[in-house]
């Protein structure tokens, strides 16, 4: 019999070396795990993993993926491990007859009372049930009794039809583990890609054909002992992309002497999309939007103004509804009736008026941020949560997504800023790099005067340009009265009469009046205080000790400006100033200055940051470092005033 050929990537040779070791058995609970008074691994950590088993099987009978997934957990500090006091488990439904089943949950809790084991199962009854989108529905349970040395232990079992790619599993986690195993087993006429990423190995492995279940089956385990938390790092996108996790996809079958092939290539992926009802259609039939469309767009003749001015009609008079995803949820017609869709329907519908309006526009898939970074070498539809639209004007590329009220042109959201793109052409895909090379500005500016009382005030300023704008705009119409409130919080300073609006330009503004009497420290005849009064650091971003680990992430570049004008009252005079500073990296990527400027009665700082490009890898993070060393040292610099004899 002619035998396929079984993959296993991204895998030394030495993952096929097999210890001793007895998988898929949870050791039995005993007194000792509830007289646990903190971890061996980490004597600070707020709880952790005794025992955690993944385990993924094709069943040969019903040819469904079954998801057994079991959980051991002590608690240590119940007040912050509320990630932890509930189960949600999601189940898709694709809405043509295939969805995903929860076959069963077994949940208890354990606690010590009088020396003796006191159980507490969960009651099913407990459950809920939420409907996220149309697709995924959450059952949420709550584990009730939970006390500081509790033990969490769970176990339960999906059945899924969707066995083309199986479920991420992360091996690191946010709370150390004694114990973590991933099991994945399959019928040996089917072939999946282990995809590994991280840096971890593990202590236990075995990748064999076995009898099991009554067949021939193709199993892989890894187990994993003593493993740490997962340390975080400032500045990264998406700190996923860098913990260990495992994933199978499938490659192909070998049923019946019947090879089929399930790997698909970029150019697979765009032909599959093409022809769909729910994508390539959509924007193919222009019929419905050029009906819609202003006849004041249309008479444009520049092809950029025209652009620019569909992208403002369709973000202005659409909403999206905080759905992700490339495919249209309802279709670009029900969306010209209740004005609401998706990501996919809006930036759809974008595109197909680009395309009627006579400008060439393509779709892009990416992957969300937090969604995760695209494996390019494993094509996979599924690793694209969402698209924007790619408009080739005179030769030059220009990229739009219709989702935000506050985006422009090469001006997106955040969340589509990760590094890799889809582009879908007519007659060809091709991977692509998306990076963020505009930059974003904070400009702060406060004008100021001492009163004769001894306190400060004056007028406060924060202006935010391109992403900047964006983000402040999205937080302000989420919660304005949050919005407003921060300011306060932020800088323990009494602001009134806070007006916030959006100039003609995009630019988000605020401005405010504020007053203190805590910014000034009278000793002897001097009035001492901190010329960037309430905008100087505080403290340093970039303080880490250890070795930096991960890239260096800012979504955009960035600059940051802090101008301070304060008015010398009348009967005092300068006696002491900050001295000026100016830093900036031999490739000029990275810049500060501070500059004191003195006139007849006025003194002006002038605090600048400049990071040039959107993102760094980890060896920069030495002059990160350096140069927020001379932000904090500069900022935290006084000057003086001395009262003049009268």
């Amino acid at each position: 019999m002619k035998k396929i050929l079984l993959t296993f990537c991204c895998v030394s040779a030495a993952f096929l070396y097999s210890q001793k070791h007895e998988f898929l058995k949870m050791p039995k609970f005993t007194i000792e795990d509830l007289k646990k008074t903190k971890s061996a691994i980490d004597e600070k950590a707020p709880a952790e993993i005794l025992y955690r088993s993944v385990h993924y099987r094709i069943d040969d009978t019903s040819g469904d993926l079954l998801k057994n997934i079991s959980y051991r957990i002590k608690v240590y500090d119940k007040d912050k491990v509320e990630d932890w006091m509930n189960l949600e488990i999601s189940l898709y439904d694709n809405n043509s007859g295939s969805k995903e089943a929860l076959r069963s949950m077994k949940a208890v809790v354990y606690n010590l009372e009088n020396d003796k084991i006191a159980e507490t199962k969960v009651d099913k009854s407990s459950k809920f049930k939420s409907k996220e989108n149309k697709h995924t529905t959450v059952n949420k349970f709550a584990f009730p009794n939970i006390k500081n040395g509790s033990v969490i232990e769970y176990r339960y079992e999906v059945s899924s039809p969707f066995v083309y790619q199986v479920p991420m599993a992360y091996i690191e986690l946010d709370i150390p583990s004694e114990y973590t195993e991933y099991v994945f087993e399959s019928p040996v006429e089917m072939s999946y890609h282990i995809d590994f990423t991280g840096s971890l190995a593990p202590k236990h492995r075995k990748v064999e054909e076995a009898q099991l279940y009554g067949r021939t089956t193709k199993t892989y385990r890894f187990a994993y002992e003593d493993l740490k938390a997962f340390k975080s790092e400032k500045f990264v996108k998406n700190e996923d992309n860098y913990r260990t996790k495992i994933r199978a996809e499938l490659h192909s079958t070998f049923f019946n002497n019947n090879l089929k092939m399930y790997t698909s290539t970029w150019e697979d992926i765009r032909k599959k999309l093409w022809d769909d009802e729910d994508f390539g259609s959509q924007y193919k039939k222009d019929r419905a939007v050029k009906e819609i469309m202003p006849a004041e767009i249309l008479s444009e003749k520049d092809e950029i103004a025209r652009a620019n001015k569909i992208h403002n009609f369709v973000k202005t008079n659409y909403i999206w509804n905080e759905n992700n995803g490339y495919y249209a949820e309802n279709g670009v017609k029900n969306l010209i009736k209740t004005k609401t869709g998706n990501c996919g329907d809006l930036n759809l519908m974008l595109l197909s008026m680009f395309r009627s309006s006579g400008i060439k526009a393509y779709p892009v898939l990416i992957s969300t941020i937090k969604n995760g970074n695209v494996n390019v070498t494993f094509p996979n539809v599924g690793n694209f949560n969402y698209m924007i639209v790619c408009a080739e004007i005179n030769g030059k590329s220009y990229l739009f997504d219709a989702t935000s009220k506050q985006s422009a042109e090469g001006i997106l959201p955040s969340r589509v800023w990760n590094n890799t793109g889809l582009l879908l052409k007519d007659d060809k895909a091709d991977v692509i790099s998306i990076n963020n090379i505009k930059m974003s500005y904070n400009y702060l500016t406060t004008k100021a005067k001492i009163n004769e009382n001894g306190s400060i005030s004056g007028i406060y300023e924060d202006k935010d340009v391109g992403l900047f704008a964006m983000n402040a705009k999205e937080n302000y119409d989420e919660n304005q009265e949050k919005y407003r409130k921060q300011y306060k919080e932020n800088f323990s300073v009494d602001f009134t009469d806070i007006k916030t609006n959006v100039l003609e330009n995009g630019d988000f503004e605020s401005k405010m009046s504020f007053s203190s009497e805590n910014l000034i420290d009278n000793v002897g005849k001097k009035k001492i205080f901190n010329p960037l009064l309430f905008l100087h650091s505080t403290g340093n971003d970039f303080s880490q000790t250890e070795d930096r680990k991960y890239m260096i992430d800012f979504i955009s570049p960035v600059s940051k400006i802090k101008t301070v004008e304060i008015e010398i009252p009348e009967g005092y005079e300068i006696s002491d100033l900050p001295k000026s500073k100016k830093i900036v990296t031999e490739d000029k990527e990275i810049s500060y200055s501070y500059i004191v400027e003195k006139t007849d009665r006025k003194v002006k700082v002038i605090s600048q940051y400049k990071i040039a490009s959107a993102d760094y890898p980890k060896e920069y993070y030495p002059a990160f470092k350096q140069i927020w060393k001379v932000i904090s040292d500069s900022e935290s610099q006084v000057m003086s005033l001395t009262k003049t004899k009268q």
